[in-house]
């Protein structure tokens, strides 16, 4: 009987606390250490060393602590996604009333099946060419309009909202209300993207929802999203979940930021980092300028204290001076020039003398040449005796005829 039962006709009267105790050690008592299968999701490993997830299959799922086992959980590389099967008892975590898995036992099994989804989608899309960087476009500085496609109930928008509220308080905000979880929400986030993108409603779209585990995030994972994003003729920002999230819809996209309060910092300027920058560019043109005009004053200054502007004959009778000396000059260098001129020619004039075949007959020497076709004749082979010949030399030419041939004697 519980302690605070003093009247058997009134009904006893439990604290939260007290209702949590029971139910754990009943939990704790009548199931014995287990072995338990599952998917991982929403994995956290605490600097305290404790590794904390949950175990989902299809249709269900169950919170699950580690404690000390982030060594462990690195070593075999737990990841979202991976599926796994853990030794462990059933608890309750009494300050939530929630039950969970004590663990004290991992082994991998292999990835989950969403996990194994998600792959093979992106590894197709990234073939096909959907995430190339050549793809990506800039997101404009300061657009006119932003677009957003979410849930308008959500956290995100309001979080966007906020701080887009503060940055700059006249900015036009269009919002697409598109579910973000559940089977028709991928089909109505895409249409959202499409309506933008056709009616050129908007600068840039945020595509947007707060963080959740693999399933919740499902929509932005499907092909029919990061088909509508690649398609988008305006440029589309992705701040799905939390930084360690991502999702087919952030490779599709021209910039991927990791939460919507992201999203917002990014897309607008605060107004007054704004004007800001107009001052500080304002200031550092104002002191150029003055830097500019105060060097230009110096060359001004130092310009009217040469002697060029106080004496300017001073500089006429330099130049007339090397005029003359030039002029002095000019009849000499122009008779040595022509000195040298004759001398080259006159070598020249020798050297070609020298070369010229009528100088080497006028030592005594001829050249023959037959008298059909006038071939030279180089050695006694080259004629036949009676064969009429044509003998050149200094002073004319003879009219020869081969009586006989004789080999020449030999030098050795």
């Amino acid at each position: 009987m519980h302690p605070e039962d003093t009247n058997q006709d009134m009904p006893s009267v439990w604290t939260v606390s007290e209702l949590n105790r029971i139910v754990r050690d009943v939990l704790e008592q009548s199931l014995s250490p287990l072995w338990l299968r599952g998917e991982i999701s929403n994995l956290t490993i605490h600097r305290s060393g404790h590794v904390y997830f949950t175990l989902k299959d299809a249709h269900s799922q169950v919170s699950a602590v580690f404690f000390r086992g982030s060594t462990e959980a690195r070593e075999l590389g737990l990841k979202v996604g991976l599926e796994i099967e853990v030794q462990g008892r059933i608890s309750v975590y009494e300050p939530r009333g929630t039950y969970q898995v004590i663990v004290s036992k991992v082994r991998t099994k292999g990835l989950g099946q969403l996990q194994k989804l998600f792959d093979e989608l992106k590894r197709r899309l990234r073939e096909e060419g959907l995430f190339d960087e050549e793809r990506k476009r800039p997101v404009p500085v300061l657009p006119r309009c932003v677009g957003v496609v979410t849930s308008p109930d959500g956290a995100a928008i309001r979080d966007f909202m906020q701080i887009l509220t503060r940055r700059f308080t006249n900015m036009h905000i269009r919002i697409v209300p598109a579910a973000v979880q559940g089977s028709a929400s991928a089909a109505e986030i895409a249409a959202g993207i499409n309506f933008l993108s056709t009616t050129q409603a908007c600068d840039v779209i945020v595509v947007t929802r707060g963080g959740g585990s693999l399933e919740d995030l499902w929509s932005f994972n499907e092909e029919i999203v990061a088909r509508a994003v690649a398609a988008s003729s305006i440029p589309v920002i992705s701040a799905v979940g939390h930084e360690r999230d991502f999702t087919i819809c952030d490779f599709a996209a021209d910039l991927r930021v990791p939460t919507p309060s992201a999203a917002a910092e990014l897309v607008i300027a605060r107004k007054e980092e704004l004007q800001e920058a107009i001052a500080s560019g304002h200031r550092r043109l104002t002191s150029a300028l003055e830097l500019r005009l105060s060097e230009l004053t110096r060359r001004f200054e130092r310009a009217a204290r040469s002697r060029v502007f106080r004496e300017p004959e001073h500089a006429v009778r330099v130049y007339q001076q090397r005029l003359d000396e030039l002029t002095l000059r000019l009849p000499r260098a122009l008779i040595y020039r022509l000195e040298k001129a004759k001398e080259r020619i006159v070598r020249m004039d020798e050297q070609l003398c020298a070369l010229n075949p009528k100088a080497v007959l006028g030592r005594g020497y001829a050249i023959l040449l037959k008298k059909r076709g006038g071939q030279a004749v180089r050695k006694n082979s080259d004629v036949a005796p009676g064969e009429g010949l044509r003998g050149l030399i200094a002073e004319g030419e003879l009219a020869l005829t081969v009586q006989s041939r004789a080999q020449a004697e030999s030098n050795t």
